[in-house]
């Protein structure tokens, strides 16, 4: 029964016009981030000769992803509310990923985005003050922006994330393994990843401080 469930909300995510609409107003969401972004970026440009973040990529998430956090919260109830029980449950079906060169400029531009009358800021987690076991580090922001539809105007939640290039590259690598089918010495890695994760850290900082010393001359 649980199988059959799984495969028709699958048809449904895949197909079904709702859920279409429903994906369309999160990459409108995904889009007006997006621009919010570009707008700093130009200003900043413009005031201090220098832009605060190197690139921005964004997703949504998938069916099989979507389905399987729903199943995970207990979810995969009623078909009928299935797609306000994704808009509800789920702060992360439109994702944005922001890579700076610099930790200084990742909370520059994200205070700098939260301050806009627009935006509602629901969560923060701060995984580069308070990283992951593993060594994981970012900046993730769940905000309701407003999506201006032919219907009227919607709030629709997206998930932004920033990240230096270093700790890009680290998630990126470590995103690769962890997908990796019967690793040997999979503890010794682990741990590895975890120094990497700390030496990342510091040459952070380290740039940041250059940067500073740069700037003050």
């Amino acid at each position: 029964m649980e199988e059959f469930k799984v495969e028709r909300y699958m048809e449904l995510l895949e197909t079904g016009k709702k859920y279409a609409e429903l994906m369309n107003k999160y990459q409108c969401a995904i889009m007006e981030v997006e621009t919010k972004l570009k707008v700093l970026n130009a200003e900043f440009s413009l005031q201090y000769d220098r832009n605060p973040f190197e690139s921005i990529k964004s997703r949504l998430k998938s069916p099989a992803s979507i389905i399987k956090k729903m199943q995970r919260k207990g979810q995969l109830t009623d078909e009928a509310s299935f797609a306000r029980s994704i808009e509800e449950n789920l702060y992360d079906v439109a994702g944005i990923r922001v890579i700076c060169a610099f930790q200084e400029d990742i909370y520059r531009l994200a205070e700098l985005l939260v301050q806009q009358d627009d935006i509602r800021l629901i969560r923060t987690k701060d995984y580069i003050r308070n990283p992951k076991e593993n060594g994981y580090r970012s900046l993730h922001l769940i905000l309701e922006v407003p999506v201006f539809l032919k219907s009227g105007k919607t709030p629709v939640k997206v998930e932004v994330q920033f990240r230096t290039i270093a700790m890009d590259f680290w998630a990126s690598v470590d995103h690769r393994l962890r997908y990796k089918k019967d690793v040997k010495n999979e503890d010794e890695i682990v741990e590895k990843l975890r120094v990497c994760a700390t030496t990342i850290a510091a040459l952070d900082d380290e740039m940041q401080q250059i940067r500073t010393m740069i700037e003050k001359d």
